[in-house]
């Protein structure tokens, strides 16, 4: 059975704009290594992960929440719905085997915090954690400031829990490599951004 990498990222960038070239190029990369990816279903970051595995020949998850009021994007092949915001994030986090984030606001903060502390206290183990650019860098290190600067026996203290990929590529080989998949997946036919 395929793995599962829930993707996070910001809802705002657009077609053409930098993040979301990126984090199509992210989805493609994940599907092409054989990943299904998940995301929270909606625009920016969500729809560019999705169209990018969608148009690599991969199976993209969505979990969607009635509070957003809006419906999956059209590149999700398969949509999971829960009632609350609360709901959606502990989904989305249950689902994956793994997870890359993107750069993003509040919401991308709090699911890479809740992801974090998850692994941190050992309430989920073994499910790795990569961010895509540099964007996250500051606030993870200086965050590794307090976790590491005195004896603990929280899980950060011994191992740094979230790296850093510099491209999609990077990323999508970072996640087979920890999670013990092989990168020969079934490419689409139609090409790396062809359709299905």
């Amino acid at each position: 059975m395929p793995k599962v990498i829930s993707v996070f990222g910001s809802s705002r960038p657009r077609e053409g704009e930098a993040q979301y070239q990126q984090a199509q190029k992210l989805g493609a990369a994940l599907a092409e290594s054989g990943f299904e990816v998940c995301t929270g279903g909606y625009g920016g970051v969500m729809e560019a992960v999705s169209r990018g595995a969608s148009e690599a020949g991969g199976k993209v998850l969505a979990v969607t929440a009635e509070f957003f009021r809006a419906k999956p994007n059209h590149w999700v092949s398969e949509s999971f719905s829960v009632r609350t915001w609360e709901e959606r994030l502990f989904e989305l986090i249950r689902r994956g085997d793994g997870y890359a984030v993107c750069a993003g606001g509040t919401g991308t903060l709090v699911e890479l915090a809740v992801v974090w502390e998850m692994l941190n206290k050992g309430v989920i183990s073994g499910k790795p954690v990569v961010a895509l650019g540099d964007f996250w860098r500051p606030i993870v290190e200086r965050v590794r400031e307090v976790e590491t600067g005195h004896a603990s026996s929280w899980r950060e203290a011994g191992s740094q829990l979230i790296s850093f990929a510099a491209n999609a590529s990077e990323a999508a080989h970072y996640l087979v490599t920890r999670l013990g998949v092989t990168e020969e997946a079934p490419k689409n036919l139609t090409g790396i951004m062809g359709t299905k």
